[in-house]
């Protein structure tokens, strides 16, 4: 799982409430268990007509958001079904941040599984980066977990809390597999001993 320090990138505005991992990944695309490739069904049903033709008024297909790495969402984000799929394709679509006032359980538990930051703040907070992030190609925010901060384009800075050990893994790049791997000399030392007490198992 790559490192999150300090991303610095357009964060796109998403003023709606209770977004849940239906919205975020729609059924038919989760019929593979792989975690690339799931990008093109972000949203789908937002971003596509039902001809498969781009519906111009979604925000993710305006220009300037095109690229986005940060997501500004409404109340209760991720709320629904417990996909794992939905952290998937944000992270394949190039999203490594969702700021809101509050996650589904589930949905905040997977995000640092596959290496998103989800950042929770005040609603007054939240409506300052919302204004922020509807500015277009001057909609840049920069997140810095080293601190702790959320820096706007004209100087404002928001803080946030988060748990230390989840703060930790994703500074360190570390899913649940490479927790287990910081184990590994002890684990190996435990396995020799062991062998050598129980030579028989």
């Amino acid at each position: 799982m790559d490192p999150f320090t300090t991303l610095t990138g357009v964060a796109a505005p998403l003023p709606i409430v209770n977004v849940d991992t239906d919205m975020i990944i729609p059924k038919d695309y989760l019929k593979t268990i792989k975690r690339t490739g799931l990008g093109s069904g972000l949203f789908a049903e937002m971003r596509f007509n039902e001809d498969g033709s781009e519906n111009p008024d979604f925000v993710l297909n305006k220009p300037a958001y095109r690229k986005a790495q940060i997501l500004v969402a409404g109340d209760n984000f991720g709320c629904g079904s417990s996909r794992e799929h939905a952290p998937w394709a944000l992270l394949d679509f190039g999203i490594r941040c969702v700021i809101s006032t509050s996650f589904a359980d589930i949905f905040y538990n997977n995000c640092f599984k596959n290496g998103i930051l989800p950042i929770t703040v005040s609603q007054d907070d939240l409506d300052k980066l919302m204004d922020d992030a509807g500015r277009g190609a001057n909609a840049t925010l920069t997140v810095d977990l080293v601190e702790n901060e959320i820096r706007g384009p004209d100087g404002g800075v928001i803080t946030f809390d988060l748990d230390p050990f989840r703060r930790h893994c994703l500074l360190n790049g570390l899913d649940d597999i490479g927790l287990t791997m910081e184990k590994a000399p002890s684990i190996d030392s435990f396995e020799k001993r062991n062998a050598e007490s129980r030579p028989w198992a």
